[in-house]
């Protein structure tokens, strides 16, 4: 009999944002991941890389600043970037945490690409700020180049677009380690963003929303369930007001309803809600669990968090 499989997608909080921060992080994430490792949990993580990738994005392009003989950084390689060292500590404060409970597993990060769709409407509509600050004359110059900025209080930022993810390239590697009932980081911050052309892949200017790339691999693997972290308990509906209700469970119906509605913000709750589900679909086995990273174990048990269930 098959284990039960899960996708656990890591917000920023599971992660930090500096180095030491981020490896602190990672110690603390281990022991919730490992908690399902040890309840029997086949386990695929995913992360979020946002303060990870600005912070790439922004050394590679002074660098480039600084030395004109390099090309520019796309992207696509600063996704790349952040899969690795991202991945590195979590794979190895798993692998402490798995052996410190006498469990010896494997942990690997699999550097993953995810093929979009390159007529996808977010590229005709960029929302997503990457990067420094610059001022005017540098924004100007990013534009010249074919880039997208737009103007904040700060200053002026770049922009990319956040397509839809369509396939996870190399999810039959994804598969196999977990059917050798191995531990996998794979889609770290979304995948990276690659347009499928005849038999190459060519790295896309943009971002994937991670909990939607997340819902995407728990698809493709066939999960019993999807896990989301981030920085709240429940879900809400009516956040930030006096009416704020916190939600214990919801059906698919309900969740498309409230969606429609406008309850969930867009960047924030509203891609969780979206991934799950799309991972849901018509299945009456998956389900979908959102709250604390220091919750899990308790909205496994039913006893905090929102499930969402067909």
């Amino acid at each position: 009999m098959r284990k039960k499989r899960i996708v656990i997608a890591l917000g920023h909080e599971a992660l930090g944002t500096t180095l030491p921060e981020q490896k602190e992080a990672a110690q603390r994430t281990a022991k919730a991941v490992v908690d399902f490792i040890e309840d029997g949990y086949q386990v695929a993580i995913t992360h979020s890389n946002g303060p990870q990738i600005g912070m790439i994005h922004t050394a590679m392009s002074e660098f480039g600043a600084a030395h004109p003989e390099y090309t520019a950084t796309p992207m696509s390689v600063c996704s790349a970037m952040s899969q690795g060292y991202i991945g590195y500590d979590l794979q190895n404060a798993i692998r402490t945490e798995l052996f410190g409970r006498g469990i010896y597993k494997s942990v690997s990060t699999i550097l993953t690409q995810v093929s979009v769709d390159p007529y996808d409407d977010a590229f005709y509509h960029p929302t997503k700020m990457i990067g420094r600050v610059m001022t005017k004359e540098e924004a100007e110059a990013e534009e010249k180049k074919g880039n997208h900025v737009i103007e904040t209080e700060e200053g002026w930022r770049r922009i990319v677009a956040a397509p839809k993810p369509m396939e996870v390239i190399e999810v039959d590697a994804i598969r196999a380690l977990l059917d050798a009932d191995q531990i996998v980081v794979a889609c770290g911050g979304g995948g990276i963003p690659v347009l499928v052309q005849g038999h190459r892949l060519k790295g896309a200017s943009a971002v994937i929303e991670k909990d939607t790339a997340a819902g995407k691999l728990a698809e493709l693997l066939d999960a019993d369930m999807l896990v989301i972290l981030t920085s709240v308990d429940k879900v809400c509906l009516n956040y930030g007001t006096e009416a704020a209700r916190p939600m214990d469970a919801m059906t698919v119906e309900e969740a498309v309803r409230y969606m429609a509605e406008g309850q969930f913000e867009a960047g924030t709750m509203l891609p969780k809600i979206e991934a799950a589900v799309s991972f849901i679909g018509n299945s009456a086995v998956r389900s979908a669990l959102i709250t604390r990273l220091d919750l899990t174990k308790e909205g496994l048990a039913g006893a905090t968090g929102t499930t969402i269930r067909k």
